[in-house]
């Protein structure tokens, strides 16, 4: 069975990532884990609790759906940093590879930061990088 590492905030709602994990899925038995760095919101202030609680409703939106689809997945909140969550997550659980779901180009700071890019040279993993559109925070 492969494992992969989901990462993503703002577009792990989207039809882009529910269709990549379909097909993953459809071409061998595959489990799915999702770490939402808690990524603080634009355009006002805000709480470090409220961060984690966008990061979580996205997060439980992401599972809801995937498991949907018939699909194993687990996930958690993890730093503002992807990165450091992607560390945190790798220090008790081993996977084949990242998935790292981002906004376009130009409306996404992980672009900026090139981060797929260092993931995979971070990590030794491969990274299939995914874009996706900004979805809604879901209501609690």
């Amino acid at each position: 069975m492969r494992r992969y590492l989901i990462v993503g905030n703002q577009t792990l709602a989207g039809s882009h990532l529910t269709a990549k994990v379909r097909e993953l899925h459809e071409q061998e038995p595959s489990s799915f884990y999702i770490v939402v760095p808690a990524t603080p919101p634009h355009g006002h202030s805000w709480s470090e609790g409220e961060a984690r609680d966008i990061a979580s409703r996205r997060l439980e939106t992401a599972l809801a759906r995937l498991r949907g689809i018939g699909v194993e997945a687990e996930g958690e909140v993890g730093d503002e940093r992807p990165t450091y969550a992607i560390q945190d997550v790798l220090a008790h659980r081993a996977f084949d590879e990242i998935i790292v779901s981002t906004l376009p180009p130009g409306a996404s700071r992980w672009l900026k930061r090139d981060l797929p890019h260092r993931i995979e040279v971070e990590f030794g993993l491969p990274v299939t990088h995914l874009i996706g559109t900004s979805e809604p925070v879901p209501r609690t």
